[in-house]
Protein backbone atom coordinates (compact mmCIF):
# COMPACT_ATOMS: atom_id res chain seq x y z
CA UNK A 1 0.00 0.00 0.00
CA UNK A 2 2.53 2.43 1.19
CA UNK A 3 4.75 2.31 -2.29
CA UNK A 4 1.57 2.00 -4.48
CA UNK A 5 0.12 5.42 -3.20
CA UNK A 6 4.23 6.76 -3.27
CA UNK A 7 4.64 6.26 -6.36
CA UNK A 8 1.14 6.91 -7.70
CA UNK A 9 0.44 3.87 -9.83
CA UNK A 10 -1.59 1.87 -11.07
CA UNK A 11 -2.85 5.47 -12.00
CA UNK A 12 -6.33 4.20 -11.18
CA UNK A 13 -5.04 4.77 -7.54
CA UNK A 14 -4.49 8.65 -7.75
CA UNK A 15 -8.51 9.27 -7.83
CA UNK A 16 -8.15 8.19 -3.97
CA UNK A 17 -4.54 9.65 -3.27
CA UNK A 18 -3.92 12.49 -5.82
CA UNK A 19 -3.72 12.87 -9.51
CA UNK A 20 -0.57 15.18 -9.70
CA UNK A 21 0.95 14.70 -6.47
CA UNK A 22 -0.01 12.85 -3.19
CA UNK A 23 -2.74 14.65 -1.28
CA UNK A 24 -1.08 13.34 2.29
CA UNK A 25 2.80 13.43 2.36
CA UNK A 26 3.08 11.00 5.68
CA UNK A 27 3.37 7.41 4.56
CA UNK A 28 2.94 4.25 6.67
CA UNK A 29 -0.77 2.79 7.86
CA UNK A 30 0.40 0.18 10.46
CA UNK A 31 1.78 1.26 13.80
CA UNK A 32 2.41 -0.29 17.54
CA UNK A 33 3.19 1.67 20.58
CA UNK A 34 2.82 3.20 23.85
CA UNK A 35 -0.09 6.17 24.25
CA UNK A 36 1.18 9.02 25.31
CA UNK A 37 -1.69 11.14 25.54
CA UNK A 38 -5.65 11.10 25.61
CA UNK A 39 -8.25 13.27 25.12
CA UNK A 40 -10.52 14.13 27.91
CA UNK A 41 -13.57 11.96 26.76
CA UNK A 42 -11.21 8.97 26.06
CA UNK A 43 -12.41 5.81 28.62
CA UNK A 44 -10.97 2.59 27.10
CA UNK A 45 -7.13 3.75 26.96
CA UNK A 46 -4.67 5.74 29.70
CA UNK A 47 -0.71 6.72 28.81
CA UNK A 48 1.36 3.98 28.88
CA UNK A 49 -0.59 1.03 27.25
CA UNK A 50 0.64 -0.60 24.62
CA UNK A 51 -1.33 -0.47 22.09
CA UNK A 52 -1.63 -1.49 17.90
CA UNK A 53 -3.53 -0.09 15.20
CA UNK A 54 -3.95 1.18 11.58
CA UNK A 55 -3.55 5.21 11.11
CA UNK A 56 -2.16 7.57 8.75
CA UNK A 57 1.34 8.84 8.58
CA UNK A 58 2.33 5.94 10.70
CA UNK A 59 6.21 6.60 9.75
CA UNK A 60 7.03 8.47 12.73
CA UNK A 61 7.53 8.88 16.34
CA UNK A 62 4.23 10.42 17.39
CA UNK A 63 0.91 9.59 15.83
CA UNK A 64 -2.57 10.40 16.55
CA UNK A 65 -4.94 7.85 16.07
CA UNK A 66 -9.16 7.99 17.22
CA UNK A 67 -10.16 5.73 19.97
CA UNK A 68 -12.28 3.46 18.21
CA UNK A 69 -9.37 1.97 16.22
CA UNK A 70 -6.89 1.23 18.57
CA UNK A 71 -6.47 -2.40 19.97
CA UNK A 72 -4.49 -3.47 23.15
CA UNK A 73 -1.56 -5.55 22.71
CA UNK A 74 -0.90 -8.70 24.06
CA UNK A 75 1.89 -8.45 26.11
CA UNK A 76 3.45 -11.97 24.37
CA UNK A 77 3.81 -10.34 21.56
CA UNK A 78 7.11 -7.78 20.59
CA UNK A 79 5.91 -4.03 19.52
CA UNK A 80 7.94 -4.84 16.08
CA UNK A 81 5.10 -8.10 15.61
CA UNK A 82 2.43 -5.95 16.63
CA UNK A 83 3.19 -3.00 14.06
CA UNK A 84 3.14 -6.04 11.03
CA UNK A 85 -0.06 -6.74 12.05
CA UNK A 86 -3.12 -4.81 10.65
CA UNK A 87 -3.73 -4.23 7.09
CA UNK A 88 -2.06 -7.78 6.60
CA UNK A 89 -4.01 -9.68 9.27
CA UNK A 90 -6.91 -7.98 8.39
CA UNK A 91 -7.25 -8.56 4.81
CA UNK A 92 -6.31 -12.35 5.21
CA UNK A 93 -9.09 -12.78 8.05
CA UNK A 94 -11.80 -10.59 6.10
CA UNK A 95 -11.19 -12.62 2.56
CA UNK A 96 -11.60 -15.97 4.29
CA UNK A 97 -14.05 -15.66 6.80
CA UNK A 98 -16.17 -12.95 4.93
CA UNK A 99 -15.49 -14.16 1.12
CA UNK A 100 -14.47 -17.23 1.29
CA UNK A 101 -16.71 -18.83 3.82
CA UNK A 102 -14.13 -20.97 4.91
CA UNK A 103 -15.29 -24.14 7.03
CA UNK A 104 -13.12 -26.36 8.89
CA UNK A 105 -11.77 -29.81 6.73
CA UNK A 106 -11.92 -27.38 3.36
CA UNK A 107 -8.76 -27.41 1.39
CA UNK A 108 -7.17 -23.74 0.56
CA UNK A 109 -4.75 -23.09 -1.22
CA UNK A 110 -2.76 -19.62 -1.05
CA UNK A 111 -0.73 -18.42 -3.57
CA UNK A 112 2.24 -15.94 -2.85
CA UNK A 113 2.01 -17.69 0.47
CA UNK A 114 5.20 -16.09 1.89
CA UNK A 115 4.69 -13.04 1.49
CA UNK A 116 2.86 -10.83 3.95
CA UNK A 117 -0.91 -11.53 3.87
CA UNK A 118 0.16 -14.72 2.75
CA UNK A 119 1.81 -15.79 6.11
CA UNK A 120 -1.35 -14.33 7.99
CA UNK A 121 -3.77 -16.38 5.58
CA UNK A 122 -1.79 -19.88 5.90
CA UNK A 123 -1.87 -19.49 10.08
CA UNK A 124 -5.50 -18.26 10.16
CA UNK A 125 -6.90 -20.88 7.73
CA UNK A 126 -5.18 -23.34 9.36
CA UNK A 127 -6.71 -22.05 12.79
CA UNK A 128 -9.95 -22.02 11.38
CA UNK A 129 -9.62 -26.08 10.87
CA UNK A 130 -8.84 -26.15 7.13
CA UNK A 131 -6.44 -27.96 5.45
CA UNK A 132 -3.86 -25.10 3.49
CA UNK A 133 -1.37 -25.58 0.95
CA UNK A 134 1.08 -22.89 0.53
CA UNK A 135 2.90 -21.63 -2.79
CA UNK A 136 6.01 -19.75 -2.47
CA UNK A 137 9.71 -20.42 -4.02
CA UNK A 138 12.78 -22.49 -2.41
CA UNK A 139 14.21 -20.66 0.25
CA UNK A 140 10.71 -20.10 2.06
CA UNK A 141 9.36 -23.78 2.18
CA UNK A 142 11.03 -24.16 5.63
CA UNK A 143 9.41 -21.02 6.45
CA UNK A 144 6.17 -21.78 5.72
CA UNK A 145 6.34 -25.41 7.57
CA UNK A 146 7.35 -23.76 10.31
CA UNK A 147 4.12 -21.84 10.85
CA UNK A 148 1.94 -24.56 9.95
CA UNK A 149 1.35 -24.92 6.58
CA UNK A 150 0.37 -28.68 6.07
CA UNK A 151 1.97 -28.77 2.14
CA UNK A 152 3.83 -26.80 0.15
CA UNK A 153 4.57 -26.49 -3.23
CA UNK A 154 7.76 -24.98 -4.79
CA UNK A 155 6.60 -23.42 -7.57
CA UNK A 156 10.04 -23.17 -9.19
CA UNK A 157 9.63 -26.50 -9.57
CA UNK A 158 5.98 -26.85 -10.01
CA UNK A 159 2.35 -24.96 -11.29
CA UNK A 160 -0.03 -25.43 -8.98
CA UNK A 161 -2.46 -24.88 -11.43
CA UNK A 162 -1.33 -28.21 -13.39
CA UNK A 163 -1.14 -30.77 -10.57
CA UNK A 164 -4.73 -32.14 -10.64
CA UNK A 165 -5.44 -30.89 -7.09
CA UNK A 166 -8.75 -29.10 -6.19
CA UNK A 167 -9.46 -26.91 -4.09
CA UNK A 168 -12.59 -25.05 -1.92
CA UNK A 169 -10.57 -22.00 -2.12
CA UNK A 170 -7.57 -20.11 -3.42
CA UNK A 171 -6.39 -16.98 -2.11
CA UNK A 172 -3.97 -15.19 -4.67
CA UNK A 173 -2.27 -12.69 -3.62
CA UNK A 174 0.53 -12.37 -6.37
CA UNK A 175 -1.85 -12.55 -9.79
CA UNK A 176 0.75 -14.18 -11.51
CA UNK A 177 -2.10 -17.15 -12.99
CA UNK A 178 -5.11 -16.23 -15.12
CA UNK A 179 -8.12 -17.51 -13.73
CA UNK A 180 -8.52 -19.63 -16.60
CA UNK A 181 -5.58 -21.17 -15.44
CA UNK A 182 -7.03 -21.38 -11.60
CA UNK A 183 -10.10 -22.41 -12.28
CA UNK A 184 -8.45 -25.80 -13.38
CA UNK A 185 -7.67 -26.81 -9.83
CA UNK A 186 -10.40 -24.79 -8.31
CA UNK A 187 -13.51 -27.42 -6.86
CA UNK A 188 -16.52 -27.44 -8.80
CA UNK A 189 -18.42 -25.25 -6.77
CA UNK A 190 -15.24 -23.44 -5.77
CA UNK A 191 -14.21 -19.55 -4.38
CA UNK A 192 -11.31 -17.55 -6.16
CA UNK A 193 -10.01 -14.97 -3.47
CA UNK A 194 -8.17 -12.28 -5.31
CA UNK A 195 -6.52 -9.89 -2.85
CA UNK A 196 -3.53 -8.70 -4.73
CA UNK A 197 -2.42 -8.98 -8.25
CA UNK A 198 0.05 -8.50 -11.01
CA UNK A 199 1.98 -4.71 -11.20
CA UNK A 200 1.94 -4.95 -14.75
CA UNK A 201 0.34 -2.11 -16.24
CA UNK A 202 0.25 1.23 -15.03
CA UNK A 203 -3.28 2.44 -15.78
CA UNK A 204 -5.11 -0.76 -13.84
CA UNK A 205 -2.94 -2.63 -12.90
CA UNK A 206 -4.20 -5.63 -11.09
CA UNK A 207 -8.28 -4.33 -11.72
CA UNK A 208 -7.56 -5.30 -15.17
CA UNK A 209 -6.79 -8.83 -14.27
CA UNK A 210 -9.65 -8.93 -12.04
CA UNK A 211 -12.51 -7.80 -14.84
CA UNK A 212 -11.00 -10.16 -16.56
CA UNK A 213 -11.70 -13.28 -14.23
CA UNK A 214 -15.17 -11.52 -13.10
CA UNK A 215 -16.41 -11.71 -16.47
CA UNK A 216 -14.70 -15.07 -16.74
CA UNK A 217 -16.82 -17.12 -13.32
CA UNK A 218 -20.05 -15.66 -15.06
CA UNK A 219 -20.23 -18.63 -17.26
CA UNK A 220 -19.83 -21.56 -14.43
CA UNK A 221 -20.16 -22.56 -10.85
CA UNK A 222 -16.88 -21.54 -9.63
CA UNK A 223 -16.45 -17.93 -8.08
CA UNK A 224 -14.53 -14.78 -8.39
CA UNK A 225 -14.70 -13.06 -5.32
CA UNK A 226 -12.45 -9.32 -5.07
CA UNK A 227 -11.53 -8.09 -2.18
CA UNK A 228 -10.42 -4.97 -0.27
CA UNK A 229 -9.82 -5.05 3.34
CA UNK A 230 -11.65 -2.67 6.20
CA UNK A 231 -10.64 -1.02 9.39
CA UNK A 232 -12.54 -2.96 12.13
CA UNK A 233 -11.63 -3.12 15.80
CA UNK A 234 -13.90 -6.27 16.06
CA UNK A 235 -11.50 -7.84 13.85
CA UNK A 236 -8.61 -6.72 14.89
CA UNK A 237 -9.81 -7.84 19.08
CA UNK A 238 -10.00 -11.57 16.76
CA UNK A 239 -6.44 -11.26 15.79
CA UNK A 240 -5.15 -10.01 18.76
CA UNK A 241 -6.78 -13.09 20.40
CA UNK A 242 -5.03 -15.46 17.71
CA UNK A 243 -1.95 -13.87 18.51
CA UNK A 244 -2.48 -14.27 22.27
CA UNK A 245 -3.25 -17.93 21.76
CA UNK A 246 0.09 -18.63 19.25
CA UNK A 247 -2.28 -19.08 16.63
CA UNK A 248 -0.87 -16.56 14.56
CA UNK A 249 2.60 -14.73 15.04
CA UNK A 250 3.78 -12.21 12.60
CA UNK A 251 6.59 -13.22 10.56
CA UNK A 252 9.22 -10.18 9.83
CA UNK A 253 11.66 -10.38 6.89
CA UNK A 254 13.64 -7.28 7.85
CA UNK A 255 13.83 -4.52 10.22
CA UNK A 256 14.49 -0.81 9.12
CA UNK A 257 15.35 2.11 11.01
CA UNK A 258 12.88 4.95 10.64
CA UNK A 259 15.65 6.89 8.64
CA UNK A 260 15.81 4.24 5.97
CA UNK A 261 12.39 4.25 5.13
CA UNK A 262 13.05 5.07 1.70
CA UNK A 263 15.51 1.87 1.57
CA UNK A 264 12.58 -0.08 3.01
CA UNK A 265 10.19 0.56 0.79
CA UNK A 266 12.86 -0.14 -2.10
CA UNK A 267 13.24 -3.24 -1.27
CA UNK A 268 9.25 -4.03 -1.03
CA UNK A 269 9.15 -3.19 -4.70
CA UNK A 270 11.76 -5.48 -5.63
CA UNK A 271 8.65 -7.86 -4.31
CA UNK A 272 10.61 -10.78 -2.74
CA UNK A 273 10.03 -9.83 0.64
CA UNK A 274 8.86 -12.72 3.27
CA UNK A 275 6.49 -11.81 5.51
CA UNK A 276 6.72 -8.15 6.58
CA UNK A 277 8.86 -5.72 6.63
CA UNK A 278 9.07 -3.26 9.73
CA UNK A 279 10.39 0.62 10.69
CA UNK A 280 11.77 0.86 14.34
CA UNK A 281 12.50 3.74 15.90
CA UNK A 282 15.88 3.12 16.31
CA UNK A 283 18.63 5.23 14.35
CA UNK A 284 21.80 4.05 12.78
CA UNK A 285 24.59 2.98 15.33
CA UNK A 286 21.81 2.30 18.43
CA UNK A 287 21.50 -0.71 19.99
Amino acid sequence: MDWHFMRGTPYLVRIAAGLRRPRSTRLGVDMAGRVEAVGRKVTQFKPGDEVFCSCKGAFAEYVCSPERALVLKPANVTFEQAAAVPVAALTALQSLRDKGRIQRGQKVLINGAAGGVGTFAVQIAKAFGADVTGVCSTRNVDMLRSIGAHHLIDYTQEDFTKTGTHYDLILDTVGNHSFSDCRRALMNKGIFLMVGGSDKGRWLGPLKDLFKATVASWFGSQKVRPFFARLSKADLIVIRDLLETGKVVPVIDRRYPLSDVPDAIRYLEEGHARGKVVINMKQQGET
